[in-house]
Formats: C-alpha cells, structure tokens, sequence
C-alpha cells in the first residue's frame, strides 16, 4: 500500500476552496474536506450561508453559527456578531489558522502530492 501525505491549503473563500476540491476530484483525488475556520467553539451550519438570509440571528447568517437564538447564551451571540470576521473585512490574516477564513484537507498518494499541490494553488489556495 502506497504512503499517503496529508496536504492542509487554506482559501479566502468557500468558492475557491469548493473549485479547488472539485479540481482535484476531477484529478481523481477525491479524499478531500472543506472547513470554515472559526475562532468560536459553536456547532456551524453550512445551510445557513444563504444569500437569501434565512438566519434567524445574525450570526447564523455569518459565522455558520447553528442559526438558534438559544446558542449558549447571550453574550455569546454578541461576541460572535461583533467579530470583524462579520463584515467580511477579515477574510485574510485574522487570527485564524492559516490566516485564511476557509480550510481544504486532503489525504493523496506519495506519487501525487505535487499534482495535488499545483491543483490547490492554482486554485488561490495556500499550501
């Protein structure tokens, strides 16, 4: 069995690290994860990163928060709607891991990680 390496690419944006994953799956590298990084130990709902804002609070709207009005307490909530990652402004370099506000992992093959590399940073990903 070949050796497998774990490679960690960190995106701007969901859309990116979305085409990113698809590239890959369209390179036959399937094994792959998208996460939104988040400074904030909440339970996060992807569903509610809707254009059409069916949140019910602000942070479900923007921090893929669980969308309830009951999420922990109060000031939970509030520290979470007052975090600059609300406004979009702190999509790069915010205290986050990898600076970047989204997370792509993948597991591939020895004989294919600098195919998978070259993939995610053509992609805007940070290797």
């Amino acid at each position: 069995m070949a050796n497998e390496h774990t490679i960690i690419a960190h995106f701007p944006s969901s859309t990116k690290a979305a085409a990113a994953k698809q590239a890959l799956a369209a390179a036959g590298l399937t094994d792959a994860q998208v996460r939104r990084n988040s400074r904030f130990g909440v339970t996060q709902d992807e569903n509610q990163d809707d254009p059409v804002a069916q949140a019910e609070t602000l942070t479900g709207l923007t921090l893929f928060s669980a969308n309830n009005p009951n999420d922990a307490n109060a000031s939970t909530r509030v520290l979470m709607g007052a975090d600059p990652s609300v406004s979009g402004f702190s999509m790069e370099g915010y205290g986050l891991a990898g600076g970047r506000a989204f997370t792509l992992v993948t597991f591939v093959p020895e004989e294919r990680m600098d195919e998978a590399v070259t993939i995610l940073k053509q992609n805007g990903g940070e290797v």
